[in-house]
C-alpha cells in the first residue's frame, strides 16, 4: 500500500500532486462551463484509522446516468471510478473529514459551446470538509428571489458546472441579507429545493420533499433519508409539488445534502417552523443518518465503502 502523500489529485489519467493538476485557460470547461461534479463525503473514524465514504457507487451512477445529457463520453467505467477514488484517499490519508469532488468536463481548445466534437476527461480531488451548514441550530433561511434553472435549460439533476452559478447568486444575496441560506422556487412559484441541497418538510408525522420533476437534483441523502424514515421510524414521505405557503405551515423543515448533511432549519422567511428550534423528527433523522454515514448501523453497511490506513509514518 502507497505510503500517504499530501495533496495528491488525480487527474490526466494518473496520479499527481494536486498543485500540478492545471488546466490550460482556454479549457472548454473553463470558457463555458461546460462539465458535471459530484460531492461524496467521507467520514474520517479515527477510532479505527480509516475513511468511509459515504454511497460513492451511487455518486458515479448519477454522474455516468447524467453525462449523457451534456455529450460527455468518459473513457473510465463504474468501477474503475470507485477504484480511482479509494487509491486517491489511500494515497492522502486525510485525517478528518473529507470533499471528494469528481469532475467530468471538456478539456478540448475549442472556441465554439459545441460539445459533441470536444474531448472529455476526467479528474478528482479532496478537500477537508467539516459541516457545511450548521447542523445543530435552526438555521435562519428565505426564499430567494432567483429561480431556480429549468430543466429545458440547464437540467438541475446533472450538477452542471455552469449552473452553478444560479446557486452562486442564491447563496450570495441571502448571506448578504443576514440568512444562513437560501430555498429556490420554480418559474412556476412552487418549491424546488435549497440553494445547493434538498429540502424536506414535516407535517402531521408525514415527510414533503419536491418530487423529481420540480427542477432539483435527484439526491442521494435525499434518497438516504427517505429509508432511514421508511425503515426506522416507520414515516411515510410524500414526493409532490409544493407550494411556497406550505413552507410556512410546517411543524419542522431541514434540508439534507452531501455538504448539508442534515441541517434543520428554525425560520423561513422570518416566520418561525415550529417553535424555531429543530424538530424531534429532523433530530432522530439526523441522528440516524450520522450513524449510517459513519458504519455504526449494520442494516445500512452496504452504503459505505471502508478504506484503512496504514500505520502513519
Amino acid at each position: 500500500m502507497p505510503t500517504p502523500t499530501t495533496d495528491m489529485a488525480y487527474f490526466n489519467g494518473g496520479f499527481t500532486p494536486l498543485a500540478e493538476a492545471n488546466i490550460n485557460i482556454k479549457t472548454h470547461a473553463f470558457l463555458y462551463g461546460t462539465s458535471i461534479f459530484e460531492g461524496i463525503r467521507g467520514y474520517y473514524r479515527a477510532e479505527t484509522n480509516d475513511m468511509v465514504l459515504f454511497r460513492a457507487n451511487c455518486h458515479y451512477k448519477r454522474m455516468l446516468a447524467n453525462a449523457k445529457i451534456f455529450y460527455l463520453q468518459p473513457a473510465l467505467s463504474l468501477d474503475d471510478l470507485c477504484a480511482i477514488t479509494t487509491e486517491l484517499i489511500t494515497r492522502n490519508q486525510p485525517q478528518t473529514d473529507t470533499y471528494i469532488r469528481p469532475t467530468l468536463y471538456k478539456t478540448g481548445v475549442n472556441i465554439t459551446p459545441r460539445m459533441d466534437t470536444t474531448d472529455t476527461a476526467f479528474c478528482l480531488w479532496t478537500h477537508p470538509l467539516g459541516n457545511y451548514l450548521d447542523t445543530t441550530k435552526g438555521l435562519n433561511v428565505c426564499v430567494s428571489n432567483w429561480r431556480r434553472v429549468d430543466d429545458n435549460a440547464i437540467p438541475p439533476r446533472t450538477k452542471a458546472g455552469g449552473a452553478y452559478m444560479n446557486t452562486a447568486l442564491m447563496v450570495t444575496d441571502s448571506r448578504q441579507m443576514g440568512f444562513d441560506d437560501a430555498i429556490a422556487l420554480n418559474h412556476d412559484g412552487t418549491v424546488s429545493e435549497g440553494s445547493a441541497m434538498n429540502l424536506f418538510l414535516i407535517r402531521d408525522n408525514t415527510l414533503i420533499t419536491p418530487g423529481n420533476t420540480d427542477n432539483i437534483l435527484e439526491g442521494i441523502t435525499r434518497d438516504s433519508i427517505m429509508a432511514l424514515a421508511a425503515n426506522e421510524l416507520g414515516l411515510a414521505t410524500q414526493q409532490r409539488t409544493v407550494d411556497r405557503t406550505e413552507l410556512y405551515m410546517a411543524d419542522e423543515a431541514f434540508f439534507c445534502g452531501t455538504g448539508a448533511q442534515v441541517a434543520p432549519i428554525g425560520h423561513i422567511d422570518n416566520r418561525p417552523v415550529g417553535d424555531g428550534t429543530p424538530g424531534p423528527i429532523a433530530k432522530q433523522l439526523q441522528a440516524l443518518y450520522f450513524k449510517a454515514v459513519h458504519g455504526h448501523l449494520p442494516q445500512y453497511q452496504h452504503w459505505c465503502t471502508v478504506v484503512p490506513y496504514t500505520a502513519s509514518s
